[in-house]
């Protein structure tokens, strides 16, 4: 178990969706300890197994001292919306005004495969959805307005850390969310 590199945007795995865990096992609780503890150590509030090359339902989180992870997650969300400042280890220093539901109940397994399910609201139902949106290739900046993410494009091409991303010749994909954006987005 150890602390690992965090991916950085324009590295395909960032927008490729996760494969659903099967194994229940030594190298998922392994994983998990990875997650939790390269999060802790960046620090964040939560990291999913794709941030970290893995690409699998999996993501830990550490929000008002709790934390936690979950395994094959899917989200049943609130129609009520909060706004508020959001940002990505994969995209350092980087953040930005970002819609999401309130509140979020998030169902699936923990690392021994039994099943829980977690509720939040505020900053928690946040990170379990931009977790979870990581697991389906969708990036926080992929539920900006248009005007916001041609800023914030701008931002990452003059950031110095764009260019390890791409310099293996990798190409950034920019996509509208395939999610219920509550009309918040385009």
């Amino acid at each position: 178990m150890s602390i690992k590199p965090i991916r950085l945007f324009g590295d395909p795995v960032l927008v490729t969706p996760a494969t659903p865990v099967i194994d229940f096992d030594k190298e998922l609780r392994n994983l998990v300890r990875d997650l939790t503890q390269t999060m802790q150590a960046a620090p964040g509030a939560g990291l999913a197994a794709p941030q970290i090359g893995v690409p699998l339902r999996v993501f830990v989180w550490d929000v008002d001292d709790e934390l936690g992870h979950l395994v094959n997650p899917t989200l049943d969300l609130s129609d009520e919306m909060q706004e508020g400042q959001e940002g990505c280890l994969s995209f350092p220093e980087l953040s930005y005004e970002t819609p999401r539901a309130f509140r979020a109940v998030a169902k699936g397994f923990n690392m021994h495969g039994d099943p829980i399910v977690i509720e939040g609201s505020a900053l928690l139902a946040r990170a379990l959805q931009h977790e979870t949106d990581h697991l389906d290739g969708v990036l926080f900046i992929d539920r900006l307005n248009e005007a916001d993410r041609k800023i914030a494009m701008k931002e990452i091409r003059d950031s110095q850390w764009f260019g390890l991303a791409t310099e293996n010749g990798l190409s950034p994909e920019i996509r509208v969310s395939p999610h219920r954006t509550f009309g918040a987005s385009l």
